[in-house]
């Protein structure tokens, strides 16, 4: 079984997930019980087949099982905020918050050498952080690490899933305290939506002209993933596209012209060029 592969595409559908407008608290359901199931997936797999060597056994500790558990350590904070969140008086809000944002500054400040170890990119520790046969000799102790599965855990790697998704968190709890601070009396200013345009062609289209505007480096350029350009589009266009990676691949398994949209734009200019000079 491919691993690395059943992580990338969870990926995929979570990003596919974002794309249906749904509210947090649904979103983060329906993430977690992709991220749980594919965690069991990985478990079935390692006590059946287990590693070949300890090098192997530290790459998908240290990160192809980091996918699904980070996702699903971040959209558990997330829908555990969410459902306490204070649902009106905006000082409240901000109380809340900014207790949640101390909260993992602590944690942080608690576990700063291993945070210290992970950005560093250093790799002397591997060994001891990610392989089974050391989780007794190393076993953390606080009170969030009450059981570790001696089969599916190593002395680092949930620390290491907490590390990364606090990180998340941290984007999420400051986007979430500067929504509330520009709102007026704990309620959005209403403004008249922007009347949407019609996207008259397919959604392979929209995948073709996505790419295509990635590619030229708008997203490196503003810091925009994929998704995040296709969202902003959807602000003007009334179109909800599908599938993006996956009919992406489609585009690239073209026989003949990989840019056949594009191809069509260029035409429709030229041949526009043409009847103004005439």
């Amino acid at each position: 079984m491919d691993l690395e592969s059943l992580g990338k595409n969870l990926l995929v559908e979570l990003d596919g997930i974002k794309l249906e407008n749904l509210s947090v608290l649904e979103q983060s359901h329906r993430s977690i019980e992709l991220s749980r199931n594919l965690l069991s997936t990985f478990k079935r797999d390692i006590l059946v087949n287990n590693f070949e060597s300890m090098n192997e056994e530290i790459i998908f500790f240290k990160k192809i099982k980091q996918i699904p558990l980070v996702k699903l350590i971040y959209f558990s904070e997330v829908h555990s905020f969410e459902v306490q969140f204070p649902k009106v008086d905006k000082t409240a809000q901000l109380k809340f918050i900014k207790k949640k944002i101390n909260k993992l500054n602590r944690f942080f400040l608690y576990n700063l050498d291993f945070g210290q170890y992970v950005h560093s990119g250093a790799t002397h520790f591997d060994e001891i952080y990610y392989t089974r046969d050391n989780l007794e000799t190393y076993r953390i102790t606080t009170s969030k690490f009450y059981f570790q599965d001696p089969e599916f855990c190593t002395p680092r790697d949930m620390l290491l899933g907490k590390f990364n998704a606090f990180n998340a968190l941290v984007n999420y709890m400051d986007k979430k305290q500067y929504d509330i601070k520009n709102k007026l009396n704990g309620k959005n200013t209403i403004s008249k939506p922007t009347a949407k345009i019609d996207w008259p062609f397919t959604n392979t289209d929209w995948v073709e002209l996505l790419y295509a505007l990635c590619a030229s480096g708008m997203a490196k350029q503003n810091s925009l993933s994929i998704i995040k350009i296709s969202k902003i589009l959807q602000e003007v266009f009334d179109f909800s596209p599908k599938d993006i990676y996956k009919t992406f691949q489609d585009i690239k398994n073209r026989k003949n012209s990989r840019t056949l949209f594009l191809d069509q734009l260029t035409a429709s200019l030229l041949s526009e060029m043409n009847k103004s000079e005439e």
